[in-house]
């Protein structure tokens, strides 16, 4: 149960001016956290709220987000407060009016992800660890992009994945598979471009009249595996994709590598959600070796 005068009183005390008779309507779509719409003196506000255990991953979707805005490619919810209240955690972020997306809104989209993929730093990785959904995500400075996301990426899920009951056929061919996985590279250098990192058809829409994006898991890696987790589950239809290559094409063997850098996310897909991905985590792995 939330004790909301804690809530308001960690607000209050990052300078948000919340009444007391505030009302917190719930929003739908929260699949992790419970999120809300909270009307204060000034603004509308959309509120996270989790149990104290989650303030480290809320931290670190409030500086995630204040990372892709230091980037100045792409609109992102402002942070306005992330803080502990009592039992509770809480990520305040600007609300936003969301309306439906366009054909223009994808090539605008698709231009701005190119600009922020261009937003670069000498090593791979970020200066935190956060979360990509629930699951923890691993990010220690690395040089070389085939061994940080073999890894920290891959290795990490297969392992989180034996602890959690999908052991056996998959975390034996995961093992033969990462053994040789380097073959899979053949040689490509990508640059540490800004990620957002978890780029799904539901983390990004249209504010007035311009594309923003939300609830990141940011990191510096390879730009290939945002337009691999774009593929994954629809929400990007041509425009977009077709301004992305426009403004900047796509290095020789990029499809084959989208493929590999979805296993990432199906792995964690099925480390969040349980059995509904094994088969599909099976049949990607066969597909790649």
């Amino acid at each position: 149960m939330l004790h909301w005068p804690d809530i308001y009183a960690a607000l209050r005390n990052r300078g948000i001016d919340v009444p007391d008779n505030a009302l917190p309507i719930p929003v739908s779509g929260g699949g992790i956290s419970s999120t809300w719409q909270l009307q204060v003196k000034d603004c509308r506000l959309f509120l996270k709220t989790g149990s104290a255990a989650d303030f480290d991953m809320f931290s670190g979707e409030a500086e995630g987000l204040l990372e892709l805005e230091k980037g100045a490619a792409i609109r992102v919810p402002a942070v306005l407060a992330c803080c502990r209240a009592g039992e509770h955690s809480v990520l305040a972020l600007e609300w936003l009016d969301l309306r439906a997306c366009s054909a223009t809104m994808e090539r605008n989209l698709g231009a701005q992800l190119a600009q922020q993929h261009r937003v670069t730093v000498p090593r791979f990785g970020w200066h935190r660890d956060n979360h990509i959904g629930s699951t923890p995500q691993q990010n220690a400075s690395h040089s070389d992009w085939t061994r940080f996301f073999l890894d920290q990426r891959l290795g990490f899920q297969f392992e989180l994945a034996a602890r959690n009951g999908f052991g056996g056929e998959l975390a034996a061919t995961g093992k033969h598979f990462l053994d040789d996985a380097e073959a899979c590279f053949d040689g490509h250098d990508p640059a540490p471009s800004l990620l957002h990192g978890d780029l799904w058809g539901g983390n990004w829409g249209v504010c007035d009249a311009v594309p923003v994006v939300f609830d990141p898991a940011v990191y510096f890696g390879d730009r290939e595996t945002d337009l691999a987790m774009t593929r994954l589950f629809g929400g990007f239809g041509r425009d977009f994709y077709a301004a992305y290559e426009n403004a900047w094409p796509l290095a020789a063997g990029a499809e084959h590598r989208m493929q590999l850098y979805s296993l990432y996310h199906i792995l964690n897909h099925l480390n969040l959600f349980g059995s509904a991905y094994l088969s599909r985590a099976k049949n990607l792995l066969k597909r790649l070796r």
